[in-house]
């Protein structure tokens, strides 16, 4: 039995591709590889007498080059993080006398309740948009069960795991970088909170959407000591995505972006142009004045900027959060910002 850890490479669970909506899949970068390669001025190729150098590739690479040199340091983190749960798990199943696989059966799916009606009906109504003309709850309520079940048990092997590294005395030793992410957009929580969280998020993007639950939990239990900033990334798969963030962005305007985020978010099968300014009418800004700033695209620039700022620090699926610049992707559970964060505050948090 193989345990894999965090929801990128959580094989055991196959539930990899739960966590956040993300661009269609571009051709791999090659990026060569010499004992110089951290000098700038180290050459790469020639023609004729001009030589490129390193830093011209890196510059030319941008966001792509930070993505794999992240993957790199994921890949080697989540191995380490395996070779130790894998070990721990050998010894907590050795104790109890029973095998790997029994002990995961009885720790993680023994634990996992059965999805409730409403868990469904929620489900059901947040992806109605994307289902087949003639679904129907009960057409559907297999497949949604079995997403539900896979979730919460995805949840439950991580918080296991967690426990289990922290009886076993775990600590990840090799650094995390940080990406510097501008705090520039609507904010919630004190100016300066030792924490910081970056968002870049897609009203149309349902794991977006799955996220606030957790960013609700962050927030309620950190209250006082976190500050989260919103950031638009609108993905080119969601043909509304777009123009639903500039609305929020019109409604930030009158202040009322957190009314908007919330009203979206809440109806992401009704994103068009008029649901847009229905959703503006709802939350009670001036609708004559959003209409002319949604119309007139008046905060296109400032949408597209923050998909730029995004796409630099290496963004390429929502949602994404920087936590004091520490990147946490997909729509975590709540325990993955706790571990964060709780280790930004200092231990007793």
């Amino acid at each position: 039995m193989t345990l894999t850890l965090r929801s990128s490479t959580l094989a055991l669970l196959a539930l990899a591709a739960l966590s956040g909506c993300n661009k269609a899949k571009e051709a791999p970068v090659a990026v060569a590889t010499a004992v110089a390669l951290e000098n700038p001025a180290t050459p790469v190729a020639k023609y004729g007498s001009k030589t490129v150098t390193i830093k011209e590739v890196d510059e030319q690479l941008g966001a792509e080059l930070k993505k794999l040199e992240k993957q790199k340091l994921e890949m080697r983190q989540q191995a380490a993080e395996q070779i130790a749960v894998q070990a721990l798990v050998k010894e907590e199943a050795a104790k109890e006398g029973v095998s790997e696989k029994d002990w995961f059966a009885k720790h993680v799916d023994a634990v996992v309740p059965a999805p409730t009606e409403d868990a469904i009906k929620k489900v059901f109504e947040e992806n109605k948009a994307r289902m087949p003309p003639d679904a129907s709850i009960d057409s559907m309520r297999e497949q949604i069960i079995g997403f539900l079940s896979q979730d919460q048990r995805r949840t439950q092997a991580l918080k296991t795991f967690d426990e289990l590294k922290k009886k076993g005395g775990y600590q990840l030793l090799l650094a995390e970088p940080r990406t510097v992410v501008e705090a520039k957009g609507p904010t919630r929580g004190p100016p300066d909170a030792k924490v910081t969280i970056v968002e870049f998020s897609d009203f149309e993007c349902p794991f977006c959407s799955r996220a606030e639950e957790s960013v609700t939990q962050v927030m309620d239990h950190y209250a006082g000591k976190i500050r989260l900033v919103f950031r638009h990334f609108p993905l080119p798969m969601h043909s509304n995505a777009g123009k639903a963030a500039e609305a929020a962005a019109c409604a930030e305007e009158q202040g009322k972006f957190w009314e908007m985020h919330k009203q979206l978010f809440a109806n992401q099968s009704k994103l068009s142009a008029a649901d847009l300014k229905a959703h503006a009418q709802a939350i009670g800004v001036d609708a004559a004045k959003f209409a002319e700033c949604l119309d007139g695209g008046k905060m296109k620039a400032k949408v597209d900027g923050d998909q730029k700022a995004g796409a630099e620090a290496g963004v390429s699926g929502t949602p994404a959060f920087f936590v004091n610049g520490k990147l946490l992707s997909g729509a975590q559970p709540f325990s993955e910002f706790q571990r964060v964060i709780d280790a930004e505050l200092g231990a007793g948090t």
